[in-house]
């Protein structure tokens, strides 16, 4: 069976997590924090989650771990078979993870844990949003889905990046990043109100808690 190493707070972990469950496919979640520890540099390399235990041995890279599991497991597919349409999917994640996620990302200590960042790192991220959100509906398509008319691997990194964007546009700049873009905040909307995007929403409200309790206490 496959071996989901991480925790439900990580969105990396949640995109995962919820492949597999559309996919429908069997697996075991395996506790697992990120950290330079003995433990945790056997799992992966750098110390990172999410990690796809499989009977080779480990998988790190989220982006790896999802076109692993579309190579290798059953269910429906989440990204297209024509190479051209296959590639313009992988290139939205590429985007929503080097343009959305990463300058917002720079911001999550303030926005999310009550740690001041320096006005200079906002400032840059500002405007690295807006200028990732405007190449997002450049790209995105939307209809009805990111890339096209299915559900894809896009979706899952349109819900669990776009989103912690969308609360730092709005905690620390008071901006919604998606008002120019109605049926990408609509999608996303639907996207969380999945069944199995809601199994995932109370697993990672449920381990909460003990998620912030060990940021406060590393503080």
């Amino acid at each position: 069976m496959l071996k989901l190493y991480g925790f439900s707070v990580s969105n990396y972990y949640n995109m995962v997590k919820l492949a597999l469950l559309e996919k429908g496919l069997p697996f075991e979640e395996v506790p697992f924090y990120a950290g330079q520890t003995a433990q945790a540099i056997r799992v992966s390399p750098r110390g990172k989650v999410p990690v796809l235990g499989v009977e080779q041995g480990f998988i790190n890279e989220t982006s790896v771990i999802l076109e692993y599991i579309e190579q290798t497991q059953g269910g429906p597919s989440l990204l297209p078979s024509d190479p051209f349409q296959r590639a313009q999917v992988l290139a939205l994640c590429r985007e929503i993870e080097l343009y959305i996620e990463l300058p917002a990302r720079a911001c999550f200590a303030e926005a999310f844990f009550g740690m001041p960042v320096a006005e200079a790192i906002k400032e840059k991220s500002k405007a690295e949003l807006l200028l990732g959100i405007a190449a997002l509906g450049r790209h995105a398509k939307f209809a009805p889905y990111v890339a096209g008319d299915s559900f894809s691997i896009a979706d899952l990194y349109f819900m669990y990046s776009v989103n912690l964007a969308c609360a730092v546009g709005e905690k620390l700049f008071g901006l919604d990043l998606l008002a120019e873009l109605p049926t990408a905040k609509a999608l996303l909307e639907r996207l969380h109100a999945l069944p199995n995007a809601q199994r995932v929403a109370a697993d990672r409200e449920a381990a909460m808690p003990a998620f912030m309790a060990m940021i406060a206490a590393k503080k």
